[in-house]
């Protein structure tokens, strides 16, 4: 694909006419002082007050519709509608995942995993497999179940291997998060994908593209230098008549966790490769096709497939099966209801018109979009320790640059955004607490080596979407 711009990223043929933007409803310095005052609101309810963020996010909404003279019953209106259709885009993406991702883990097909590629690393091959294991587990999975279904094998290779848990554990870490920042069905991308209108098959696959050379420097390559810098030898817990896991001869096999771990995947992939193949869009095949590789059929069929994979071909009755995936919901809902709020958020900023002021301002200053989308998402990240929240906020206001940028650039941003939305994670962050106790480290060292290695994902993973951006 070729991109429209003369420079990769910059503004420049961005709208293709201004009156599809809103009109600003207020004159540009009051939408500005409201969208700030609103974040800001933000940041002191969330981190300050430890307001819910979802709460948070509603009166951040009504914050800008009172700063920019709305009627606040327009701004609920906007509200309203944002929420219903962020849910509706969103919502069973994010559960079908969870289903997914609970099925994964109780059927030993995350154990098999580990136990497959772990066991035949050499000992300098330790931190790739951990890399690796934390990618593909990571790719179904959402970052904090990740975190506590692979520190026993963190644990367990880091002793056996005699080295720091930060040398073998970081790279997994590393695994886990990039997936969570870059690749749907995670919440941050989808969610991004939603507001921005980008191709999810697009969006998917260059991704992939970003993530495994972002995860190689911040996890093997950094982990081998902040191992050094912090040794912290693994504790006796989770030792290995500790781990409660499935029997081997009861899990699904390798090659069928692998192979259903990647058939959303490569549905999606495929939707888009026959977008791009094929010149009939009437045709059947290409019919099939779309309707296969849309989001919501493709994690179905990947739900499906996987309760028999995961479920009944392993021996779970229909009775274990149903409550397996009853169980997977209720620790979503507050995802689904923050995110949703996110997509209210994002609808009463669009519609009152402070996009339609940025866009005219990067457009007229030759701002690169995916730099600004990053430092967005970057300083969301750091004020409110939330890279969902970083992710909704920054999408929301880069929305009016991506009008009229072809397909691979639209996704581009929401790469960026997803970037800088795991950058620095600090005091602020649950994740930064989780691999505290996790790891055993003092804040000190958990800046060290989490938050920069974050702070290396984060920017590495810029880099690489900047040199994408060049031959697409």
């Amino acid at each position: 694909m070729s991109s429209a711009l003369s420079a990769p990223g910059l503004v420049p043929a961005l709208v293709t006419a201004a009156e599809e933007l809103p009109e600003p409803v207020a004159p540009g310095w009051q939408l500005l002082t409201g969208t700030l005052v609103a974040i800001a609101l933000l940041v002191l309810l969330i981190t300050v007050l430890k307001l819910n963020p979802f709460l948070a996010l509603i009166l951040g909404a009504l914050t800008v519709g009172i700063i920019a003279g709305e009627n606040l019953l327009t701004v609920l209106d906007s509200f309203s509608a944002g929420f219903g259709d962020t849910a509706a885009g969103v919502g069973v993406l994010i559960a079908l995942g969870a289903m997914f991702a609970k099925l994964l883990a109780d059927s030993g097909g995350a154990d098999q995993v580990v136990d497959t590629i772990v066991g035949r690393a050499s000992g300098r091959g330790l931190p790739w497999a951990m890399a690796a294991v934390g990618a593909i587990i990571g790719l179904p999975m959402f970052f904090e179940i990740g975190v506590v279904l692979l520190m026993p094998v963190i644990y367990l290779v880091a002793r056996r291997a005699q080295v720091s848990l930060v040398t073998v554990g970081l790279p997994a870490l590393a695994g886990l998060s990039a997936m969570h920042g870059f690749v749907p069905p995670h919440p941050g991308p989808v969610t991004a994908i939603d507001l921005v209108g980008a191709d999810l098959g697009v969006t998917l696959g260059l991704g992939l593209l970003v993530a495994v050379p972002t995860i190689v420097v911040a996890g093997p390559l950094y982990g081998a230098i902040a191992g050094r810098w912090v040794h912290v030898p693994a504790p006796d817990t989770f030792g290995d008549d500790d781990r409660d896991e499935r029997p081997v001869d009861q899990r699904p096999s390798f090659g069928a966790t692998i192979g259903t771990i990647l058939l959303p995947v490569v549905l999606m992939l495929a939707k888009s490769v026959a977008d791009i193949v094929i010149d009939d869009d009437g045709s059947v095949v290409q019919q099939t096709f779309d309707v296969i590789g849309e989001p919501f059929v493709a994690l179905l069929i990947g739900v499906l497939v996987a309760m028999w994979t995961f479920g009944l071909g392993v021996g779970m009755d229909r009775s274990k099966l149903s409550d397996t995936i009853t169980a997977s919901l209720p620790p979503i809902a507050g995802i689904l209801l923050i995110v949703s709020a996110g997509g209210g958020f994002k609808q009463v900023l669009v519609d009152s018109g402070v996009g339609t002021l940025l866009a005219d301002w990067a457009r007229d200053a030759d701002i690169s979009v995916l730099l600004l989308s990053w430092s967005l998402a970057v300083l969301i990240r750091l004020a409110t320790g939330s890279a969902t929240i970083a992710t909704i906020t920054a999408s929301s206001l880069v929305l009016d640059l991506v009008s009229g940028l072809p397909t691979a650039e639209v996704s581009l941003v929401v790469l960026a955004v997803g970037a800088g939305s795991v950058f620095f994670s600090h005091v602020n962050d649950a994740g930064f607490w989780l691999v505290n106790q996790y790891f055993r480290l003092t804040v000190g060292q958990t800046i060290k080596t989490w938050s920069l290695m974050e702070t290396v994902l984060s920017v590495s993973g810029l880099v690489f979407v900047l040199l994408l951006s060049l031959i697409v």
